[in-house]
């Protein structure tokens, strides 16, 4: 593959030299998708994420829990097991692929899918180089922690040997300790990518947005209390990259966009239904022309896509740059 992968670097550099100079546009449909452990551990075809992907029309994706949980699968102790479906999920689409395969805090079972040629990883595994038409963009892809899960911890719903919180102050510090390791990463490896054309973060955050639970939303129901979340307002400030949801659709309450969870009731006791997908992107010019929930059904989905595999809605986003 590494072969043919410089063959297309060159072609499609060449190709695109006089549309980069006239100052043409780059459109790009980009995706974060949670295939819930590729589908395994619920007996379910890779074929069927393949179509999610293939419906939602994207060209570079970010995948998480490429692998099966395992047998015994704790809130506080899971890890990946089997093989990935990362390879078999780009031979379906007729895509190049990128196994994230480094162990640390921002990765569980991720890999990078794109319909253009993948280049170098940078250093912590989290993004790689793509080459669109000529144009140089980073993709970076992230599952953080979901223990301690600051949504259940407020609410009182068991999971783990996570401490019951009271107070919006105790959830950040708990979020910020939670994921703060993992985000040191990612600000790492997001500096490599400083003189790309265009950026762009996937990630399964297991962590609400800032956005989303504010006092609006607590009015309307949405949520049980204002909170600052630190993680998504961290890549926004620290990074500078834009929640593409939120760009689309600032207001919470007219549109959640919950990602989590179409496997069970709003009104489920033991769960609570939030936005902990993100696509954020940077780029000079940056525009983003639609974004859109893709699942199993209306008005939860903007696209609807039968059957469903995951436990996740997945976020798609096109934008011109």
């Amino acid at each position: 593959m590494t072969k043919h992968l410089g063959a297309l670097l060159i072609s499609t550099s060449l190709v695109a030299t006089p549309a980069m100079a006239a100052g043409a546009a780059t459109e790009l449909t980009v995706m974060s998708y949670n295939i819930w452990g590729g589908g395994v551990n619920e007996e379910k075809d890779v074929s069927e994420t393949a179509e999610v992907i293939r419906k939602a029309g994207a060209d570079i994706i970010g995948i998480q829990e490429t692998k099966p949980e395992p047998d015994v699968c704790d809130a506080d102790d899971c890890v990946p097991t089997g093989p990935s479906v990362a390879k078999d999920l780009a031979k379906a689409l007729g895509f190049f692929y990128y196994e994230q395969e480094k162990t640390n805090p921002a990765l569980w079972a991720n890999a990078i899918l794109s319909r253009y040629p993948i280049g170098k990883p940078t250093a912590n595994d989290l993004g790689v180089e793509i080459d669109v038409k000529g144009r140089k963009v980073f993709a970076f892809n992230v599952h953080l922690t979901d223990f301690p899960y600051q949504p259940y911890q407020l609410l009182g719903i068991d999971y783990g040997p996570a401490p019951f919180l009271k107070t919006a102050d105790e959830a950040v510090q708990a979020a910020a300790k939670a994921r703060g390791p993992a985000l040191d990463l990612l600000m790492k490896d997001v500096k490599q990518a400083e003189n790309a054309d265009a950026v762009f973060l996937f990630g399964d955050f297991n962590e609400p947005s800032w956005r989303d639970w504010t006092e609006a939303a607590v009015k309307a129901g949405r949520q049980p209390m204002a909170v600052k979340y630190p993680s998504a307002l961290r890549i926004e400030q620290e990074a500078g990259m834009t929640d593409l949801l939120r760009a689309a659709y600032p207001d919470p309450v007219a549109k959640p966009a919950f990602t989590w969870t179409p496997t069970s009731e709003p009104t489920a006791k033991d769960d609570h239904h939030d936005r902990i997908d993100y696509v954020f992107g940077r780029a000079t010019k940056l525009e983003t022309l639609s974004v859109s929930i893709v699942g199993e059904k209306a008005p939860e989905a903007d696209i609807v896509v039968t059957p469903w595999p995951s436990d996740h809605r997945a976020v798609t986003a096109r934008v011109r740059f």
